[in-house]
Formats: C-alpha cells, structure tokens, sequence
C-alpha cells in the first residue's frame, strides 16, 4: 500500500528516524527528523527532537 508524503505526521518521520538509527543510518535519521521537527508546532519539541538526530556531517571526525 502506497502512502502519500503529505499525509505522514511528525510521530510517523520520528519513527522512520529511530528505524534509520537502528539500521546504522545516520544521515536519513537526520533528513526525517528535520521533516519531523519542521512539522511540529511547538519550538521546544522541535529544538529536542534536533538534538536528538544531529547532523552527521557535523559530529563525524575525520581518520586517516
């Protein structure tokens, strides 16, 4: 069953996030919990949910 993008909630990209997680994948956690955090009215919720899913680009070092 195909769902249209624009009918998924906040609650459902969290969920994809936390899934992206558990699957060692940082960056598609990141992008559906930005969606998740654009989505939610409330900018206290929103800065939490950003804290939760931080840029990998930002918090990965460099190795040689």
């Amino acid at each position: 069953m195909l769902v249209d993008p624009a009918n998924l909630t906040a609650a459902d990209h969290l969920d994809a996030a936390r899934e992206m997680t558990a699957s060692n994948r940082p960056f598609l956690a990141y992008l559906l919990a930005e969606e998740a955090a654009r989505l939610t009215a409330d900018p206290a919720t929103a800065a939490a949910i950003r804290a939760a899913f931080p840029d990998p680009n930002l918090t990965r070092e460099e190795t040689d």
